[in-house]
């Protein structure tokens, strides 16, 4: 891979029901080829609810997954939670060289966008 064709992929983990950043969340990126996955990189969101490099060598475009374990997030301050997993199925596109996946979370729900 070359280095023009490195793409870097960031998240921002906020808890909307707290109005904070959610701190100390595990997150991880897959590489989806059909019906297999790799485990590109795995982390854990700082203080500010950020990890600012899923992909530390890069990537290529294709097809991922972010993993986000907010069901351990909500468990760790004792709050129920629907959602064990966030799960942001995404397809990363040539020519992009940057993709920030923020995830916002609730006990009860969670969304994303692709933010910048």
């Amino acid at each position: 891979m070359t280095d023009s064709a490195r793409i870097n992929i960031t998240t921002h983990i906020l808890d909307t029901s707290l109005g904070k950043p959610a701190a100390g969340v595990t997150v991880w990126l897959e590489k989806i080829t059909g019906h297999d996955s790799v485990i590109i990189h795995k982390s854990v969101t700082d203080a500010d609810g950020r990890v600012g490099k899923l992909t530390p060598e890069g990537i290529e475009s294709g097809h991922y997954r972010l993993y986000a374990d907010i069901g351990a997030y909500f468990a760790s301050s004792h709050r129920e939670t629907l959602y064990p997993l966030a799960i942001i199925d995404v397809t990363i596109s040539a020519g992009q060289f940057h993709y920030h996946l923020p995830l916002l979370i609730t006990p009860f729900s969670w969304s994303t966008y692709r933010g910048s």
